[in-house]
């Protein structure tokens, strides 16, 4: 299991990457955020969700973010605009 602040940095990075890119990073791009295998970046995803802190989860049978709140990775009807740029989606 990651150390907690870890997951913290891990949180942050997948909060940060929606913000800035409109969706969410992949595991891959997580292991590459935090120089670690593929497979460590996935483990550290799903320790983060285990923990049950906030709204997250996977789109069904992947390990794709379906929704980290407040935002959706896909469109919905709630969109989100901010400061006139409309990129997110809301859960």
């Amino acid at each position: 299991m990651p150390e907690i602040n870890q997951l913290d940095r891990t949180y942050h990075y997948i909060l940060k990457t929606f913000i800035e890119k409109g969706n969410a990073p992949v595991y891959t791009d997580i292991a590459r955020e935090f120089g670690v295998s593929a497979e460590t970046g996935k483990e550290y995803l799903h320790e983060l969700i285990r923990t049950g802190i906030g709204v997250i989860w996977l789109e069904e049978g992947t390990d794709t973010i379906a929704s980290f709140a407040p935002f959706h990775n896909t469109p919905t009807s709630y969109r989100i605009t901010v400061e006139g740029e409309q990129k997110w989606s809301g859960q």
